[in-house]
């Protein structure tokens, strides 16, 4: 952008997988976040969010594959930089507000940082491992997904000069898991390569294979029945974050979807 091109900043959210089944998980507050920038010079808009690459599903459960041990999982994530602002998908369902103005050298910086960024968190995360619900709790693992982008892109930008406001509530989509201090049992070579680590390796097919796509409605209704099995009275869980496993210790009220106010910065 020319340095003194004056850019408007949006905030973007709409619910995830709208294109399929419209306002259904916006009714449950499970959005997806991005930011829209329009230049006054060029009166060109542009979208810039952070995608799973693999969709959703395939970034919080792997695939389980015949014959091969280790899960095969397809978590890539990145920020990803578009021309042009689907007015109708954010503002039907979400939100497009106007939150500030930027100068062309603000964006070129924020641009900069956004290549950085991506090589950096290459991974995307669905889950926030906490201690408990209360306001005092351990965040053990934070999640990597396009709210915290946001967040991440939106400091950028404040860093820089720019100022940002709301005249509404900015709520934003947590996914919370709750535990105890959680182990690190290693990477995939780690369990399941070692003969000796063959009883974990087996334990998280297992686990996985409740959550594995594609299932009949019965399946599905068995693979459920496990889940609150494994999860609820075990209190087992699996996670699988920056390529290496840990097993959480599970806790009451085990699993939240939240949406939480996170303030413009």
């Amino acid at each position: 952008m020319k340095a003194t091109d004056r850019i408007s900043v949006y905030r973007l959210q709409a619910p995830v997988w709208e294109f399929k089944y419209g306002d259904l998980l916006g009714k449950v507050h499970i959005m997806h976040d991005a930011i829209g920038f329009s230049s006054a010079d060029t009166d060109t808009n542009y979208t810039m969010e952070w995608y799973e690459l693999f969709q959703l599903g395939n970034c919080t459960f792997p695939h389980l594959r015949a014959g091969i041990s280790a899960p095969f999982w397809c978590n890539q994530g990145a920020a990803c930089f578009f021309q042009g602002i689907d007015d109708l998908h954010w503002s039907q369902n979400g939100t497009l507000e106007k939150v500030g103005i930027i100068t062309g050298d603000m964006f070129n910086a924020m641009a900069q940082w956004v290549q950085d960024d991506n090589q950096t968190g290459i991974y995307y995360e669905t889950w926030t491992v906490r201690s408990d619900p209360g306001p005092n709790a351990t965040v053990w693992l934070e999640s990597f997904d396009c709210s915290q982008f946001v967040h991440r892109a939106y400091r950028t930008l404040t860093s820089l000069g720019a100022s940002l406001s709301s005249s509404t509530q900015t709520n934003y989509t947590k996914v919370f898991l709750y535990s105890g201090e959680p182990t690190l049992l290693g990477n995939a070579s780690a369990i399941f390569g070692p003969p000796a680590m063959q009883n974990l390796a087996t334990d998280i097919r297992k686990f996985y294979y409740s959550f594995r796509p594609h299932q009949s409605y019965v399946d599905f209704a068995l693979s459920l029945v496990d889940i609150y099995e494994k999860v609820v009275v075990h209190k087992n869980f699996y996670l699988y974050y920056n390529s290496e496993y840990w097993h959480l210790p599970m806790k009451p009220p085990y699993m939240q979807i939240i949406y939480e106010e996170v303030p413009l910065p």
